[in-house]
């Protein structure tokens, strides 16, 4: 169904269509069939279904959100969701004069998907799509129904497509990492000794919630120990503590690693943060338009690789936005799988990069800053820049 019949006005496509028509072009698509929730979200200007914002799976199949947008055709575009996005759609119109809120499942998503190409004539177009993110049925499917299309992987070009984020982004990762920085220095001040990591980081998800950001994951290190993953492990005094956060603000996403200490910190935990903190303004040296990205990676592992903490410190960034790792691709698998493809590109204005410094130290435990920059015309601006030197648990 259209449940806005007639409507043409597309003047509110909040996405720069020239760029997603270039690319599409650059990419060999005539058609965007997109089926991810961040890029439907970011086609669609931001906008995610709350009922399956944590899940996806419902009865026997899954929520298949789709994507339809043709290359300079805008008055073609289509959303497929689901039956009860029809209320989203009175309350907040979608801008795609077609919307269909009818599926319950994959393979209705589909068919729908399958319809709406043939009525636009599209039905032997080139059609980029995202294999990991169309089910097996869905693609069987189309692939049977369309058998003279072209499916093509639009992966990477969905990826350029939000590597350049727009002034209504970066807000929204500023937000974002601010709440995420004030909750970890809030919850940090909070634990005292004998407070576990588990205690920690359900305080942690209750700060990032009260502020208005959507907790996804917090990683903590109690001590010497690597292990960030929950226990009952209680804080000692003299302790340090790594405190690694992702949480949301209308889905862009914060990424965080603060450190804490119970008590004051000595000569050598002083002499061991200053040491990441150097790595990681060699990064920030670097953060300009023009420069590669594999340049700026080299220069912090130079500095690295000079330093005393070499042996067990290890240099990582990446691109950050919509998802924890998104273009620009700066590394290969290192540590995450996947190539780094803008190594050899020029960063550009509004790029937003995570940069992460982490020693693993053999007695004194888990070390590490993780920041966040965007690319300005003069250089990096810095989001939730405070709480980088050591700061005090049990002082709430």
């Amino acid at each position: 169904m259209n449940i806005a019949p007639g409507k043409t006005d597309v003047t509110s496509i909040p996405f720069d269509q020239a760029r997603v028509d270039r690319l599409m072009e650059e990419a060999g698509i005539d058609v965007l069939c997109a089926t991810s929730k961040h890029n439907t979200q970011y086609l669609l200007g931001g906008y995610k279904f709350i009922f399956f914002a944590a899940m996806d799976a419902i009865g026997h199949s899954r929520y298949l959100p789709i994507v339809l947008y043709e290359k300079g055709g805008p008055e073609n575009a289509a959303y497929i969701g689901n039956k009860m996005e029809g209320g989203e759609h009175q309350n907040h119109p979608f801008w795609t004069p077609t919307l269909h809120a009818a599926c319950w499942g994959t393979l209705d998503a589909a068919n729908l998907a399958v319809e709406h190409l043939r009525k636009i004539g599209k039905a032997g177009a080139r059609i980029g799509i995202e294999p990991g993110f169309l089910p097996a049925d869905a693609y069987t499917l189309i692939r049977k129904a369309l058998p003279d299309a072209k499916l093509v992987d639009a992966t990477g070009m969905l990826e350029n497509m939000r590597a350049i984020k727009t002034e209504a982004e970066l807000e929204r990762l500023r937000i974002a990492s601010e709440l995420i920085t004030d909750s970890m220095l809030t919850t940090i001040r909070w634990a005292r000794e004998g407070t576990t990591k588990t205690d920690i980081i359900e305080r942690l998800r209750r700060e990032e919630t009260n502020r208005g950001a959507h907790f996804e994951y917090c990683l903590l290190t109690l001590g010497s120990s690597h292990n960030r993953a929950a226990s009952d492990q209680a804080w000692k005094k003299g302790e340090v503590l790594s405190i690694d956060s992702g949480g949301n603000y209308r889905g862009y996403i914060g990424d965080l690693c603060r450190m804490g200490v119970l008590g004051e910190p000595d000569a050598e935990l002083e002499d061991l943060l200053a040491e990441v903190e150097a790595v990681q303004q060699a990064a920030f040296s670097k953060v300009k338009p023009g420069t590669l990205g594999g340049d700026m990676i080299a220069h912090a592992e130079s500095v690295l690789k000079a330093s005393k903490v070499a042996a067990y410190t290890d240099f990582f960034a990446h691109g950050m936005g919509l998802i924890t790792h998104e273009a620009p691709f700066l590394m290969t698998n290192h540590p995450v799988t996947y190539e780094g493809t803008y190594a050899a590109k020029p960063l550009e204005k509004n790029m937003v990069l995570s940069v992460e410094t982490t020693m693993l130290h053999p007695t004194r435990g888990f070390i590490k800053l993780e920041d966040t920059v965007a690319v300005t015309d003069a250089g990096y601006v810095m989001f939730g820049d405070r709480g980088r030197g050591w700061n005090r648990g049990g002082a709430a």
